[in-house]
């Protein structure tokens, strides 16, 4: 319940502050790419009930079903002009603070995933995944900030994506679970605004000494 609290807090007064940003934002979407502004998506939420997550339209209409489909990659042709821009400084997120306020996910939890990228988790972490709601942000979020980077060069996409990626972001989010708690909750928003700021997250393992290590094949993005 306190977390609860917490997250009607924030997110109520993060969407006072940031609403000349909203209204930009809505005005250049409307006049720019496709014309439309939001992208609402059904994400898998606690207990394993879906939800329809919001974001800015950062990509060209029915993305999904071209091109890796809902794995996205460096300079993904799908992407529109400006939603480089909002993928990039991750303001194409922020329309998730209504997804906060309306009690569907909370400030700090695992990364909501689409059906398809749920289930290319592990079973023992879809199953400690459920136990909690979805999250603005994260331990999965910010050790893979930078996803879309991370595929080496001709890879079989959809193999690393569920292989190397999603065997060891389940492994951060089991962390999450067996390790949620109220200090937790404020540690993590604080590194979340420090990764924003400085990308370097190696510092993540003084804090946290018992977190997973990644796989050889992902060690060069988390130092």
């Amino acid at each position: 319940m306190t977390i609860r609290l917490f997250d009607i807090f924030f997110s109520g007064i993060a969407l006072l502050i940031l609403s000349p940003i909203f209204l930009v934002l809505i005005i250049v979407l409307k006049f720019t790419g496709e014309g439309k502004i939001f992208f609402l998506q059904e994400r898998v939420g606690k207990s394993g009930n879906y939800f329809k997550l919001f974001k800015f339209v950062t990509m060209i209409e029915n993305s999904s079903n071209v091109g890796t489909g809902t794995i996205t990659i460096e300079n993904d042709p799908r992407i529109l002009p400006l939603g480089h821009i909002l993928r990039k400084t991750k303001l194409n997120e922020l329309p998730q603070l209504l997804n906060v306020l309306l009690g569907d996910m909370s400030v700090i939890g695992p990364r909501p995933q689409t059906k398809r990228c749920f289930n290319a988790f592990p079973e023992v972490s879809k199953e400690a995944i459920k136990k909690v709601k979805p999250g603005l942000s994260g331990i999965g979020s910010i050790f893979f900030r930078n996803e879309e980077s991370m595929y080496p060069e001709n890879c079989d996409y959809d193999d690393f994506y569920s292989q190397k990626i999603m065997v060891f972001k389940g492994r951060l989010e089991e962390w999450y679970v067996s390790n949620n708690s109220l200090l937790n909750y404020f540690v993590l928003i604080f590194m979340t605004l420090k990764v924003l700021l400085f990308p370097k997250i190696k510092f993540i393992w003084t804090i946290y000494k018992d977190l997973p290590l990644p796989p050889k094949e992902l060690e060069k993005w988390f130092e």
